[in-house]
């Protein structure tokens, strides 16, 4: 392990501790951190430090450093801070709304009544343990068939426009060329890697499990989820 790997993780445990359930930070994370009054800021928090970690973890793997020129942490950071917000919108829409749309058209019994548990051990201590696995999955499958495609390509989008910029947070908030970068996406490695392998056989297990806890913990499940697929990202791209 190089030194800077040493000091890497240990920043890293640093920035991961606040999320721990640990009993002197339990005020903290309740009056805040998983509070929903503030989920705009903590939606931002959590995905601009765990998913950019990810990112951090992917270019030292690919690169063997953890940070080089053009790599644009900075902007890095606003771009998975708003995205962060954008999936706990889509947290909050897809879990209230697939519910009814499985009851109606999926004929799932008691798919309504099974999200209103806390989580999946309360559901099924109520016998509703089935109806609340399968309406997780539910939302889950669309939530990542119709948002997370998009989601993912407008982050591809941003990941050009920073590289193009070199890294620079200045010139990060010029317009984004998009009709230009669009074409320009590696549209091979997005179809057959990003959508048809991570969102089946990543996203949407990963996805159903965190439907299953309670809703405040989601975001922040779904943050840490963001470093994992970091290091998934990096094993499919080359080496430099």
């Amino acid at each position: 392990m190089k030194k800077s790997d040493f000091i890497f993780v240990l920043i890293f445990c640093i920035i991961v501790l606040p999320f721990l359930p640990l009993g002197f930070l339990k005020d903290f994370q309740t009056s805040f951190l998983y509070h929903e009054d503030y989920w705009l800021y903590t939606s931002f928090i959590k995905f601009a430090v765990l998913a950019t970690m990810g990112e951090v973890i992917g270019l030292r793997i690919r690169t063997g450093n953890y940070h080089e020129k053009g790599f644009g942490l900075v902007p890095r950071m606003i771009v998975w801070g708003f995205l962060g917000i954008t999936i706990k919108i889509a947290f909050v829409v897809f879990a209230a709304g697939v519910p009814v749309l499985a009851e109606k058209l999926f004929g799932v019994a008691g798919a309504k009544d099974s999200m209103a548990f806390k989580d999946f051990f309360e559901a099924a201590d109520n016998g509703m343990g089935g109806a609340r696995l399968l309406t997780a999955f539910l939302i889950s499958a669309l939530m990542n068939i119709t948002y997370a495609p998009v989601m993912m390509t407008f982050h591809k989008i941003t990941d050009i426009h920073i590289a193009q910029q070199g890294g620079s947070l200045a010139k990060f908030f010029s317009p984004i060329p998009i009709r230009k970068i669009f074409p320009a996406i590696n549209w091979d490695a997005q179809w057959n890697f990003i959508f048809k392998k991570t969102i089946p056989f990543f996203w949407i297990p990963m996805h159903t499990i965190n439907f299953m806890v309670a809703s405040e913990y989601r975001v922040v499940i779904a943050a840490f989820l963001g470093v994992i697929l970091g290091v998934f990202l990096s094993l499919a791209a080359p080496k430099k």
